[in-house]
């Protein structure tokens, strides 16, 4: 099975399971665990912050840093398709009793305006009525916008705007560490302007568990107490911050091949009859296309595909396909030979 579905479908490398195995760990609710010190330490620095907190997940990130910046009843300010909004099962609003305000872009990216203009929406009406703006959340790169990146003048200039209306920012970085190989830009210069930002081990970097959350040592201490609430730490995490470890040393910039591999897929994609690219070709490693006008609906499109062999996911009238450690340019050259034969090229 080739497995384009997503980026999350990355298994551990064998050096990987071996760090794994050798890992030094203690109970990290009690601080206790040396190896999740060091990846928080070593995350903190790269990423430009004072402090960081090992999380399961990006999404408890996320959950745990609009808890923080938010009271209930304020609002959270994203672009339409950002994850927080459209893929964490309402969680925002659930735990943190926010309203949220959704943003127009343009492949996930947006300028100072577009905030300016919904910051002018909300505050309509004056005080008491209208609800108080309180977090801005981008992502970068973008995951429904095709894997965008944040060209760096633009997004200073919308933290710099959000700043000025006494707005936090978010930087949601599941796949910062692909902006940063695809844009030349180090982490700590991308996120310079946001007050807090996380980093996914689970999709390109390939770790099977782990993301950090880092941002000012006042917040990561709100942060851990936050983290209590919606699960808790796990024990003696140290296998898997061993992994994450092992990630930042030997996967990083290797993800400049995925990305080369989701541009000769798009690149095929795109001279077959019929094929829309969504978002053009692609900046990092997602590749959003339009199968209708080959009189294909997306989902039917997805199982056959599957039933040849290839795992792409239907969203929203879309196919997404990800590439990533565990898909070889063969594999990429297979899949495209797999659409051929579904639309009659073969």
């Amino acid at each position: 099975m080739i497995a384009l579905s997503s980026d999350t479908e990355t298994r551990p490398t064998p050096a990987m399971r071996a760090a794994i195995a050798a890992a030094e760990v203690g109970d990290e609710q009690k601080h206790a665990d040396p190896t999740v010190r060091r990846l928080t330490d070593r995350v903190a620095e790269l990423l430009g912050k004072e402090a960081a907190l090992f999380l399961p997940s990006g999404t408890m990130c996320n959950v745990v840093a609009v808890k923080a910046h938010t009271a209930p009843g304020e609002v959270l300010l994203a672009e339409r398709d950002a994850h927080v909004l459209r893929a964490e099962g309402g969680g925002a609003g659930l735990i943190s009793g926010v309203m949220t305000e959704a943003l127009e872009s343009r492949c996930g990216v947006f300028e100072p305006a577009v905030l300016d203009a919904a910051l002018a929406r909300i505050s309509a009406l004056p005080s008491p009525y209208g609800p108080r703006p309180r977090l801005l959340c981008v992502e970068n790169t973008h995951n429904f916008g095709g894997g965008s990146v944040w060209p760096q003048a633009t997004l200073d200039a919308v933290c710099d705007a959000a700043h000025a209306a006494s707005l936090m920012v978010h930087l949601d970085g599941a796949r910062l560490m692909n902006a940063a190989v695809a844009s030349g830009i180090e982490p700590a210069r991308i996120c310079r302007h946001v007050d807090t930002v996380w980093l996914d081990f689970t999709k390109g970097l390939g770790a099977p568990i782990g993301a950090v959350l880092a941002g000012s040592r006042a917040f990561i201490d709100e942060a851990r107490r936050l983290r209590q609430m919606v699960g808790g730490a796990l024990r003696q995490a140290g296998i898997a911050a061993a992994a994450c470890l092992h990630a930042l040393d030997h996967h990083v910039e290797r993800l400049a091949e995925d990305h080369d591999n989701a541009r000769r897929l798009a690149t095929g994609l795109a001279e077959l009859p019929g094929i829309e690219l969504v978002h053009g070709l692609p900046e990092t490693n997602i590749v959003f296309f339009d199968p209708r006008a080959a009189g294909w609906q997306a989902s039917d499109f997805a199982k056959a595909a599957a039933a040849r062999g290839l795992m792409l996911v239907p969203v929203a009238g879309m196919l997404r396909a990800v590439t990533h450690l565990d898909v070889s340019r063969e594999q990429i050259d297979a899949a495209l030979a797999i659409v051929r034969a579904i639309l009659g090229r073969g």
